[in-house]
């Protein structure tokens, strides 16, 4: 009976993301909603290759108004201004209004290199950072997604494995890697990143606070002990505890990345539920994987190792209402994979998925 109860919720799940393709006509405002639904989580999409038309009109046709994209000077039409200057951040807001949409992450804030690695010029870097905070919450912008990773950051072996139907999906193989050299920054311990976060955490935090910002760290993907000598922390469930034991702020939080935790090994819905009750989820990528952290690839969100129908309900479950948006989606016939991981079909596809998903499990409480 359970078997049968989840095809039929990943059949019409899958009928939903085939909806948002076919027509030409503009839904927009006009979705009819069923009364009875419970509020709808604030579903995005990302720009991290400019405004692109095509997206744009598309993305209002499927009734989403959430945009999420990184911090661009140029992208926000003052290409004299610095990532942190609050013209910049205004500027981006700016952008995406006119269009419609309301910008909800900044996802690529400005570097933290130095600040990660512990060199030199790291204090510059952060009076930067409280610049930008102080900026993003001027504008009104309360959700920052920043990562671990320096130098290396998300990383593939491939990006054009072919997945379901011969569509083109991101990849990793440790073995295809193993052997590379170390970077210029040779070996940076573990104990030593752990030391790096700490200092940023104690700057960052208190001012975080008093802006009002949610910072949302993301795993570090893949989450493998190191790449070339560099250490990755951001890799257990275990270890987000560690990050926020190290600083108790409500601006002390994660971006529930599904695909990277499913990396991990971790069982999803109970991640959810740990971080959720707790309120410590401020952003989620919802995306899934076949495979481990030492070899896996991007699928398509009815075809991973995750049942994203427990995940949904267990968002719902711990009162998640935040930000979420489609992550790494395969390159699908007719496009070319110029952006890999980010195509504008898998988009959709995902978020009629994710729409399903979001009524049977409205439904089902």
């Amino acid at each position: 009976m359970e078997k049968s109860r989840r095809q039929f919720i990943k059949g019409t799940a899958s009928l939903a993301a085939l909806s948002g393709l076919g027509n030409s006509y503009a839904f927009g405002e006009g979705i009819r909603r069923d009364p009875q639904l419970k509020d709808e989580l604030q579903i995005c999409m990302s720009y991290f290759y400019g405004m692109q038309p095509q997206k744009l009109a598309l993305q209002r046709q499927m009734g989403v108004n959430g945009a999420v994209c990184s911090v661009s000077p140029g992208m926000a039409g003052v290409p004299g201004k610095k990532p942190w200057d609050y013209e910049t951040i205004q500027g981006l807001k700016d952008v995406f209004a006119k269009e419609g949409l309301v910008l909800r992450v900044l996802e690529g804030p400005p570097t933290l290199e130095k600040t990660k690695l512990g060199l030199p010029g790291r204090d510059e870097e952060l009076d930067n950072f409280i610049t930008f905070l102080k900026s993003s919450s001027r504008a009104g912008i309360d959700t920052v997604c920043y990562n671990w990773m320096p130098v290396i950051s998300w990383h593939r072996s491939q990006v054009d494995k072919r997945g379901r139907g011969d569509a083109f999906v991101t990849a990793f193989n440790y073995e295809d890697v193993k052997d590379q050299p170390l970077t210029e920054y040779g070996e940076i311990s573990a104990e030593k990143m752990w030391s790096n976060l700490d200092y940023f955490l104690k700057a960052i935090m208190p001012e975080a606070e008093k802006a009002g910002i949610k910072m949302a760290m993301h795993p570090d993907d893949p989450p493998i002990p190191n790449i070339r000598g560099i250490a990755r922390i951001m890799t257990s469930v275990e270890a987000f505890k560690r990050m926020l034991d190290m600083h108790s702020s409500p601006s002390n939080g994660l971006t529930f990345c599904q695909g990277t935790f499913a990396t991990m090994g971790e069982d999803i819905p109970s991640a959810i539920r740990y971080f959720g009750k707790k309120d410590r989820i401020y952003f989620v990528h919802f995306r899934d994987i076949i495979g481990d952290k030492w070899k896996f690839e991007e699928s398509f969100h009815d075809n991973g190792k995750t049942d994203m129908y427990e995940a949904m309900k267990a968002y719902y479950d711990v009162g998640f209402k935040g930000p979420i948006r489609p992550d790494h989606v395969p390159t699908m016939e007719g496009e070319e994979n110029n952006h890999p991981g980010y195509g504008i079909l898998g988009n959709l596809y995902a978020i009629g998925y994710m729409r399903g998903l979001m009524e049977a499990v409205s439904k089902s409480s």
